[in-house]
């Protein structure tokens, strides 16, 4: 008997109150059209709710978007509730407004990439499907 792997989930989302979700799209629809199982979580979504979606849809990953400023804060609190959740082994990335100089204390927390603006949505697609995915296709 052969099984059928089942395919690459990612929920992407966006946490606090920043309003502006084109870059979360942009990448979900990207994921998604790469045959990446994609679960969007839509605006102002707390820590607490991300995490337990992402474990409710056995997600592999979460996809962080935030343009507020407060990424240090809210990708903090992911990881912290993934810790208390028995749930460290789902993938955190992220993207958004983040200078340069917050990028190593994200990664240095448990993040495992940030995307900058003007990053490739292919580049996104392949380190997901890489990094997340364990290099098997979608």
């Amino acid at each position: 008997m052969t099984t059928t792997p089942l395919p690459l989930r990612i929920l992407v989302a966006k946490p606090g109150l920043d309003g502006h979700d084109r870059g979360a799209k942009v990448i979900a629809r990207a994921l998604r059209d790469a045959g990446v199982e994609v679960i969007y979580t839509g605006l102002h979504q707390s820590p607490e709710r991300i995490v337990e979606a992402a474990i409710q849809e056995d997600a592999a990953g979460i996809g962080l978007s935030v343009l507020s400023g407060a990424h240090l804060t809210l990708f903090a609190k992911v990881i912290e509730l993934l810790d208390q959740r028995d749930a460290a082994d789902i993938t955190v990335f992220g993207g958004g407004i983040i200078p340069e100089a917050d990028i190593g204390p994200l990664e240095r927390i448990g993040v495992a990439r940030v995307f900058t603006p003007g990053t490739a949505t292919h580049d996104v697609v392949d380190w997901v499907r890489t990094r997340v995915g364990g290099g098997v296709p979608a």
